[in-house]
């Protein structure tokens, strides 16, 4: 049976994905190390891990695999996802795959580089907006829809 992992700590999108699982009767893991408020839905299982660097992926790259759905933003961990075969989601609705996610990885890690040899950066993504939410929706439900099938 599939089921959608979340990693919770600053997802825009748990409301979302509580809704869509719900009209695929689908598990929920959302996962993080504490601070959220428990999601009383009986198709939720709220995780809360130790605190520690990547406790949270970590849980979740141990278990997320062929015909589940994991949603973060964080590309290492998409990186492990993808390699089990899980369908991983963006909180904007991007998809990380196995063709893109090299490249991915790779740009993170320069712009990590770039990062600390500007210590005056004032960096920082665009806000979270409408388009995101319903690009996730859309993205979410044909990927639930796929990993229903491949389980």
């Amino acid at each position: 049976m599939s089921a959608v992992y979340v990693d919770a700590d600053a997802c825009p999108v748990k409301a979302e994905v509580v809704r869509v699982a719900e009209r695929h009767k689908c598990k929920v893991y959302i996962v993080s190390n504490g601070g959220l408020r428990p999601n009383p839905h009986p198709l939720v299982e709220n995780v809360i891990v130790p605190d520690g660097p990547d406790v949270a992926d970590m849980w979740i790259a141990d278990r997320a695999t062929r015909g589940d759905v994991v949603i973060t933003g964080d590309i290492p961990l998409a990186a492990k996802t993808v390699a089990n075969g899980a369908r991983t989601i963006r909180h904007n609705g991007d998809m990380f795959t196995p063709a893109n996610i090299g490249n991915q990885l790779a740009t993170r890690d320069l712009m990590a580089d770039l990062r600390a040899a500007d210590p005056f950066h004032q960096g920082g993504g665009k806000p979270f907006g409408k388009a995101d939410r319903s690009n996730f929706l859309n993205s979410l439900e044909r990927e639930l829809r796929a990993a229903i099938r491949e389980a």
